[in-house]
């Protein structure tokens, strides 16, 4: 089986992306796998399928994480997936709102950089004290489409990226699914900067777009701090999270700002 495909990334978190609006294509979880490995396949954080809408959206996005599991969704691929059909469509589309498991979706398209409004987030927890390697952290949680468990450091270059986050990813606080691990150090009162651990990646990410939103609105429930909130993130860029507290911990027009890359284009052999 040949296969078409695109390279893109987001903030340095890279997927491969195939038009599935035929719905000719039906992956395994172990073709997934290969596709995502970066030694003997593509190489990628995540797969994403554009597949027809069913629910009244223009467009479903499909999100499998690099182990070949289905996930809820990601905020760097919605932006790549964007850009993506817009590109199937010849750069003719100023605005598109696409399907996800996390719920519906919008994306508009900005000089080569993509804004999503993502779904409300919900799940607030604040300073949950849990042991994690030997060490008792101050953890707070939100899920943001899928679930983020956030830390805040003094020190962001020297934190055990891998050791707390697997450690948290596995933690019987977020069982039976598990979560993504965020850690965060304050730059300005609206600015922060940020290291993740992927679930799915079981790894250290360059960025991850829902986690971006998770620590940008859990800095401002813990300082109080406006939007937007710009947050640096590991692959070196700083994205804008924009949101409104229409209520005491209840947020509306949560948005996610920032570029959408093409890498390359090819066919690979399953």
């Amino acid at each position: 089986m040949t296969l078409n495909f695109t390279k893109m990334n987001g903030a340095g978190n890279d997927f491969v992306m195939l038009d599935n609006r035929d719905l000719s294509l039906a992956l395994t979880k172990d073709q997934i796998e290969k596709l995502c490995d970066r030694h003997r396949g593509i190489g990628a954080d995540g797969l994403l399928c554009v597949e027809p809408a069913t629910e009244g959206g223009d467009f479903k996005m499909r999100y499998y994480n690099a182990d070949g599991g289905e996930a809820e969704m990601c905020g760097n691929g919605a932006r790549c997936f964007g850009r993506f059909v817009n590109h199937l469509h010849g750069d003719s589309l100023s605005k598109i709102r696409f399907e996800t498991l996390a719920g519906m979706i919008s994306a508009e398209f900005e000089a080569g950089q993509v804004r999503i409004n993502m779904s409300a987030p919900h799940g607030l927890k604040l300073a949950e004290n849990l042991p994690v390697a030997g060490e008792t952290l101050t953890v707070h949680s939100l899920n943001t489409g899928v679930p983020h468990a956030v830390v805040f450091v003094e020190d962001l270059e020297t934190v055990p990226v891998r050791e707390w986050g697997a450690g948290l990813r596995y933690h019987e606080a977020f069982k039976p699914k598990g979560t993504n691990a965020n850690f965060a150090k304050i730059l300005a009162p609206d600015s922060i900067a940020i290291r993740t651990y992927e679930r799915g990646v079981e790894d250290e990410t360059l960025a991850c777009g829902t986690g971006m939103v998770a620590c940008a609105l859990i800095h401002h429930e813990l300082t109080g701090a406006g939007s937007p909130i710009s947050v640096l993130v590991k692959g070196g860029d700083t994205l804008r999270i924009g949101f409104t507290e229409a209520t005491p911990h209840e947020y509306t027009e949560v948005t996610l700002f920032g570029p959408a890359d093409f890498v390359f284009q090819g066919t690979v052999n399953l």
